[in-house]
Order: structure tokens, then sequence, then C-alpha cells
């Protein structure tokens, strides 16, 4: 549920300012938007990933200090980067320059409002991350309502980054009697061989890159074809959070199928069953009259409506790729990196080629051919293993994300 809340939290968000801003103003919104979804997942990986894993000694306080050690570092990073966004603001012009601006003075608020999850979720309290994500995706829903059309990418990145206020102080309100009388320690964040560094090189191969080769569009191309292709993936945003659970919840129940063969077979037709679903939501979406997807999306509507046959072939893919490495997870995890690093680093050379080919069509194309070019080579993979494969704990999950995850 929390999961759930959070990621409709950001659907939301990317709806509403669609329908708030020009096909331009999105655009520079998303370059933004993504920005922060990159630097969200790699404190997700560095920090989040790791505090979730560590368990508490009764009696030693020591997963009371881990989390408030990890608020404190995240607090400390989040600052230092704001501030370089904050100055590449000032240097870059016009409304882009602003929008990055903005983003460098909210990106500690609503990074250490997304870290609480992590610290609840330690604690085995996850009720509490609930009512703070509740809180959050109320009030962000609610001031974004209330600004005028045709905002500006950098007064809506402000007003989503200060909402998070209160649902920032619940959220410290409610750990405060978990991490009472507990001190922070940095050393260890700064530690070579700490494990998140491990899970920052998975995200930033499997996940990061793609992001970062949208970015690159908008930066070195053309920034309407990152609105675009944000615009597209939005419509899917229920897919995401589908994805994100069979990521979340999937190895403990695929973990009870006996041997290989049955792990196997729950998985294949789990698979199976999102490969659908994403077709089927694509067709959905491509079958919506133009003034429905205009009530979705507003001027970005007609860039994103030609990318939903790309898109939603890449997410009946994803659905196969992520049941792929969902069965690797439980069979062999270490199986999961190289495959990560290879074919991410393919979807990237896909999506630049496919733009500069064919344009924004060419880019939406090559990240549906890079997750096909994954999801292959991950059932290759698991056909590979011995039929003896024992179960293994599951690695920690990123959500999915079709952008990054392609």
């Amino acid at each position: 549920m929390d999961q759930a809340a959070s990621s409709a939290t950001n659907i939301l968000v990317l709806v509403l300012a669609a329908r708030l801003s020009s096909a331009a103003g999105f655009a520079d919104f998303s370059m933004v938007y993504v920005t922060f979804t990159v630097l969200l997942g790699l404190n997700m990986a560095y920090v989040g990933q790791t505090l979730v894993l560590e368990k508490d000694d009764p009696g030693t306080g020591r997963l009371a200090a881990a989390c408030r050690s990890g608020l404190a570092f995240t607090g400390a990073a989040s600052a230092a980067v704001g501030a370089v966004l904050a100055l590449l603001g000032l240097l870059l012009p016009g409304a882009t320059g602003r929008a990055f601006l903005a983003l460098g003075l909210v990106l500690p608020l609503v990074l250490l409002q997304d870290g609480l999850r992590y610290c609840f979720s330690a604690l085995r309290v996850p009720q509490r991350a609930l009512a703070a994500d509740a809180l959050r995706l109320a009030c962000v829903v609610t001031a974004l309502l209330l600004q005028p059309e045709g905002a500006s990418a950098g007064r809506l990145v402000l007003v989503w980054g200060v909402s998070a206020l209160p649902a920032l102080a619940l959220g410290l309100w409610l750990l405060r009697p978990s991490v009472r009388g507990a001190a922070a320690d940095l050393r260890p964040y700064l530690r070579r061989g700490y494990l998140g560094q491990r899970f920052v090189v998975e995200f930033a191969v499997g996940n990061g890159s793609s992001q970062l080769a949208v970015l690159g569009l908008g930066v070195f191309a053309n920034p309407l074809a990152v609105g675009a292709l944000r615009g597209a993936t939005t419509l899917f945003g229920p897919l995401n959070v589908l994805f994100s659970s069979a990521n979340s919840f999937g190895p403990p129940v695929v973990g009870r199928a006996s041997g290989k063969r049955g792990v196997v077979r729950l998985t294949a037709l789990m698979g199976g069953a999102l490969a659908v679903t994403g077709a089927a939501w694509g067709a959905v979406l491509y079958a919506l009259p133009e003034r429905a997807g205009r009530e979705l999306l507003g001027d970005t509507w007609q860039a994103a409506a030609a990318l939903l046959p790309a898109t939603g072939a890449q997410y009946a893919v994803m659905g196969l790729g992520t049941c792929a490495l969902l069965t690797l997870r439980v069979l062999n995890p270490k199986a999961t990196l190289s495959l990560q690093v290879v074919f991410s680093l393919l979807s990237v050379g896909l999506l630049l080629g496919g733009y500069a080919v064919w344009g924004v069509a060419g880019a939406a194309w090559g990240l549906a051919l890079g997750s096909a070019s994954k999801a292959a080579a991950g059932w290759l993979r698991v056909a590979r293993l011995p039929a003896a494969a024992p179960a293994a704990p599951p690695a920690t999950a990123d959500p999915a994300d079709p952008v990054r995850a392609a």
C-alpha cells in the first residue's frame, strides 16, 4: 500500500504538470523530474536498500542508530547536490535554468521525506510510512491543482517540492519515538566496501543509464523529446506499480515453489500475464479519443500519443523481462548484475541510435527493442541454470520504470 501511494504520487504529479503546462513547459519539467528520479534512485540504492537489510539486536539500539544515520547522510548529501543543482540553474538560461534552480532548493525536502519510508520499513511499521505518503499525495495534488494554467516549470517544481513539508514533518514526528537517544554515524557510508556501493552500481547500469540518456536528448538534442517520452510512459503508471509489486513481493512467494521447474513455471505464468496486461493497456490508451487524451496530458498528448505503440510494446516485453530477472534473483542472484550491465548499455545505444535515425519515435522503439533483448537474454540465462539450482535469498529489487529500466 505504501508503494502504491508513492507511485500514485509520481503519476499524478506528471499528469497534473502536463495538464497545466504547454508542451515546451512540460519538456522543461520532465528534464528536471528525470534528474530527480535519477537522484532518488541513487539515494534508494545507496541508503535505502542497505537500511532495509539491517537487523536489530534487541537492547542494542542498532536499528535506531542506522535509521538516524541514514537520514543524516541523506540530508547532508542532498543538501550538497542541491547546491550544485542550484548553481547549475543559475548558469543555464531561461525557464530550464529556473526549473533546475527550484529543484536544487527543494531536493533535501523530497529526498528526506522519501528516505523515511525505508526507516519505517526497517522498523517494521509500514503503516507509518503509508500515513506520511498519503499526506504527501493529498498535499501535492492540492498544491498543483491550485496552480494557474500555463504555470512555468520552475514554479511547478517549487510547489511540488515545498508540498512535501507536511509529510516530512509527520514522518519525523512518527519516527522520533523509535530513534530517541540513538546517535548518527556517517562514517559507514564513506567506507570502502560499503554494501550500498554495489547497489549503486546495479542501479547505475540497470536504471540510471537509460534515464541519463533520455536527459541527454533534452540537453543536446530536443527537450520536447523528453516531454514526449515522459508523457507516454506516465500513461503506463499503473503498470509501473504492478511491476514494482512483482519485484518487491514476488521473491518470497516464488521462493516457496519446489525446485527450478516449479519456480520457472510460476514466473513464466506471471510474465505472460504481465505481458498481456501491458499490451492490452497500450491498446486501450491508443484507442482513446483525442479529447480524452488532452484531458490527461494537455498539449503533450499529441506527441505522446504517437509513441504509444512503441511504449505499449515495451511494456509487454518488460513484463517478460521483469519475471526473468525475478527468476534469477530466486535461483541465482549473482546472475543479474552482468545482464543489467550489458543490456542496459545496449538499451542506451538503441535509444540514442533510434533518435539519431528516426527521431523521438525511433528513441521509443529503441527502448522497446532494448527491453526485448534484456527479456530474451534473461530467459536464456534461466534456461541454462542447472536443474537442481538451489534457491538463494533474493536481492533487493528496484521499482520498474520503462525509461530507467529499459
